[in-house]
């Protein structure tokens, strides 16, 4: 039994290293330390407007974020403008009224548009799409560590052309350690010094892509701070019930410790 137990899990092993050797050049994705990570962790207010910001003065212009309401850009835990600049936001968008049979500005009701561009992606959910730690051998041990890796999957990619293009059938690639494979289709979107930000935050690239993929880590989970906050009162409440059931436990056995029954 024993014997077949280790073969299996050699076996096992062995698919797990082929699948991983079978993906080739997976690309690499380096760790960022983002404010919303660890248990703890919050998004930061300022960056999610900085990437907000980012996201309609350069990505919009091709990606869109089709499942994310305009108005949630009010919210807590969010970017949380002032309902009046939502509104004022809004309006930049168009989109199609049935009922006027014509365009109209958007509300904040309304949802962000589609992407303008059949082949770039929607990314609403980009940064939980997008596994960026896979640990070694597919064991995704890393993923226990340092999470999924979508938002760290975004800033390399942001961060990883070389500068270097080749064409093939017709169309340009631009390499880019980070994207599987090495080569991507998409140009770089941006080089830094791409937008003024009011609060005079650096706008070098690396801090513009850490602020774009916070922006887009929200868009995916912009309820993470309250899913943090009911986990760490339900551990809490467990945790307090454990030592209660316990203390009542040690209570009601303490009169017949050491007492001996005749059966």
């Amino acid at each position: 039994m024993f014997k077949k137990l280790t073969l299996s899990a050699f076996v096992a092993l062995a698919l797990s290293a082929g699948g991983a050797m079978a993906a080739g050049d997976a690309g690499h994705t380096h760790d960022v330390d983002f404010s919303f990570e660890g248990p703890f962790g919050k998004f930061d207010q300022n960056q999610l407007q900085r990437g907000l910001q980012i996201y309609t003065e350069v990505c919009s212009a091709c990606h869109g974020l089709k499942h994310v309401p305009i108005r949630t850009l009010a919210d807590e835990g969010g970017p949380h403008l002032p309902e009046d600049q939502v509104r004022a936001y809004a309006t930049q968008f168009d989109i199609y009224d049935a009922e006027l049979d014509d365009d109209r500005p958007r509300k904040p009701a309304d949802f962000f548009p589609e992407s303008s561009l059949s082949n770039a992606p929607d990314l609403s959910l980009m940064a939980k799409a997008r596994a960026g730690f896979h640990g070694p051998m597919g064991t995704g041990i890393s993923q226990f560590l340092n999470g999924i890796g979508g938002p760290e999957y975004i800033v390399s990619i942001l961060t990883g052309y070389t500068g270097e293009e080749k064409e093939s059938a017709g169309t340009t690639f631009y390499e880019n350690t980070a994207f599987p494979g090495g080569w991507i289709a998409m140009a770089p979107p941006l080089y830094g010094e791409d937008v003024e930000f009011a609060d005079g935050h650096s706008n070098e690239l690396h801090h513009e892509s850490e602020d774009v993929a916070s922006f887009l880590m929200w868009t995916a989970e912009p309820k993470m701070m309250a899913r943090k906050q009911a986990g760490f009162i339900a551990v809490t409440m467990l945790i307090l019930l454990t030592v209660l059931l316990y203390l009542t436990n040690k209570k009601l056995w303490a009169p017949h410790k050491g007492k001996k029954f005749d059966l």
